[in-house]
């Protein structure tokens, strides 16, 4: 079924790659980003070849997921488009690599805000029209950095998406008796495919960072990074996180699942989530509120 689809941080990495994955399916999907007509305007004008060369309903949005004003205006521009959304795909994030000493607490604040308020912003703007519909879908693009292996001088990010994926667990035992779905998708460390790590943040303060760079953790950051590589498989391809978001949506409502990992270096996220969420089930069916996780069926 076509389904009216956004998502956030599409303008390259994941959030391109599963915007035309997903318009290739048949479904009508916006691909969110910001500065539409400045630094993003190429990546605009590529949506545009991209669906015109293929045929597909791809589509751009101005969306600043920084900024409640633009969520408002770009949800809003998608329903009087359409007449509804049915699938919002949480997927807008930054990286930041160094020691955590040396990031500044407005750093965190800012890697906090691109990672987890972005989601908060989004939702506000896009769950009201969900809630009306009485049917839904949202899409969580996590990370298995929030529960797996965490190699050290990426803190930032990683307690970011730690913060994201709570958020996420949290949202969806609230929003399922509205009739909305959600899934969890945790790709593994993709050092290859996307822009994640060649963009990633560095500290501001270069002082702080020079004296691990000098010290007993000279190494650790290229030794991190080249393990990171190495332990990624070589056919590890990142379309395969586009592809798991595709198969998601296109399940029937109410049969998809939690959480799904994409994960070929296997660095033990799945185990984890694996018990954290069969504990979640079992607290909500002790406290009688077991029905919470499914999704209700309009009447």
């Amino acid at each position: 079924m076509k389904q009216v689809i956004v998502i956030t941080g599409a303008s390259s990495g994941f959030g391109a790659l599963t915007a035309r994955a997903l318009a290739r399916a048949g479904h009508v999907v916006y691909a969110s980003m910001r500065e539409t007509t400045g630094r993003n305007a190429a990546q605009v004008a590529e949506v545009a070849r991209y669906a015109a060369e293929h045929g597909v309903d791809l589509r751009s949005v101005e969306l600043d997921v920084a900024s409640d004003e633009s969520a408002k205006a770009g949800i809003a521009k998608i329903v009087a488009d359409n007449g509804r959304l049915d699938v919002v795909i949480h997927n807008a994030g930054h990286m930041s690599f160094g020691p955590a000493e040396a990031f500044t607490p407005e750093q965190f604040a800012q890697l906090y805000d691109i990672n987890v308020l972005s989601t908060q912003r989004v939702n506000r703007a896009a769950l009201p029209q969900l809630r009306k519909q009485g049917r839904g879908l949202v899409v969580w693009v996590s990370s298995s950095s929030a529960r797996g292996g965490t190699p050290p001088y990426l803190s930032p990010y990683f307690a970011a998406k730690a913060a994201m994926d709570s958020l996420a667990v949290s949202y969806a035992g609230e929003l399922t008796r509205w009739g909305i779905e959600t899934s969890i998708i945790v790709p593994g460390a993709f050092t290859k495919g996307t822009n994640h790590f060649a963009h990633s943040g560095s500290p501001v303060d270069k002082a702080r960072a020079a004296e691990y760079d000098e010290g007993p953790y000279a190494g650790v950051p290229d030794q991190a990074l080249k393990g990171l590589a190495s332990l990624e498989p070589a056919d590890a391809d990142a379309g395969s996180v586009a592809d798991a978001i595709v198969r998601v949506v296109d399940m029937p409502f109410g049969k998809r699942p939690f959480r799904i990992h994409i994960d070929p270096s296997q660095d033990g996220a799945e185990i984890v989530n694996g018990v954290a969420d069969r504990v979640r089930a079992e607290m909500f069916r002790r406290i009688g509120l077991a029905d919470l996780l499914s999704p209700r069926v309009k009447a």
